[in-house]
């Protein structure tokens, strides 16, 4: 399997999954010529995709959603109450009800040769889910958006061979930075997104020695920085008790701007 971030960050998500037969879309959070562009850089286009997963209905998963349905009428998957937060969306425009294929965390599903597993994250949304593909061989992960996690999030990603995990902010950047009080609370709760140092807690749990590669991902663009957040996650690996250190494994930032290197799994 073939995995890379199109986008990743407070602004706009999109990662790829896929092999030489079935190509995924995981959140379509920037623009239809944003992620034509970034498939273009391997050798894909957006036409090659046979499936679309959205994780939650926030606009910097599904902002270019509206668009890349209506061009290419892509099947769309995700749960009930997702599917129908989008469709109340003003702004995506019309989406065509009969591209969602609901689906329900927990029960696995598959899209050609890969085999999906849907869980649930604990978020701000209707109802939000993180995936899990696999080819029958080895499995990656895209998990993001989550305020905290417990045993049945570790449970869920352990055992990977590649991931992208949320490390969206440094707790003291956000407390001391320009975001009005409430929305500081919201990023900070159980139900906001993971921070720096809980990040690499979480990852330090899941750490095997079938990984070859871990992604940083969904950076807040006002409370964060990539080094700070590679940093922060490798301290954290090496302070832990598990028996890896920060730099045993390659860790590289997903960034919102650019497309990251392919992994190959």
């Amino acid at each position: 399997m073939e995995f890379f971030s199109i986008a990743s960050g407070s602004s706009g998500n999109c990662i790829y999954v896929g092999n030489d037969n079935d190509h995924l879309m995981i959140d379509a959070g920037i623009s239809g010529k944003r992620i034509e562009a970034g498939m273009n850089e391997y050798n894909l286009t957006t036409s090659d995709c046979t499936g679309i997963l959205i994780t939650h209905e926030h606009s910097d998963h599904v902002g270019g959603l509206g668009v890349i349905s209506r061009k290419y009428g892509i099947p769309i998957y995700t749960t009930a109450g997702t599917m129908n937060a989008i469709l109340k969306s003003r702004s995506l425009g019309t989406i065509d009800r009969s591209l969602f294929n609901v689906i329900e965390p927990d029960h696995d599903f598959s899209i050609g040769e890969l085999l999906i597993h849907p869980f649930r994250v604990s978020h701000d949304a209707a109802d939000p889910v993180a995936y899990i593909v696999s080819d029958g061989r080895k499995k990656v992960g895209v998990c993001t958006d989550l305020g905290t996690y417990d045993d049945y999030i570790i449970d869920n990603i352990s055992g990977l061979n590649a991931i992208l995990l949320e490390a969206n902010h440094d707790v003291r950047m956000l407390q001391a930075g320009r975001y009005p009080y409430p929305l500081k609370q919201r990023i900070l709760s159980d139900h906001g997104h993971l921070s720096n140092e809980n990040s690499g807690r979480l990852l330090s749990s899941v750490l095997n020695d079938d990984i070859c590669h871990v992604f940083l991902g969904h950076l807040s663009k006002e409370n964060n920085y990539e080094q700070l957040a590679l940093t922060s996650v490798q301290t954290e690996v090496s302070m832990a008790s598990c028996p890896y250190r920060g730099t045993d494994f390659p860790i590289t930032v997903a960034l919102r701007d650019s497309v990251s290197e392919k992994i190959t799994v």
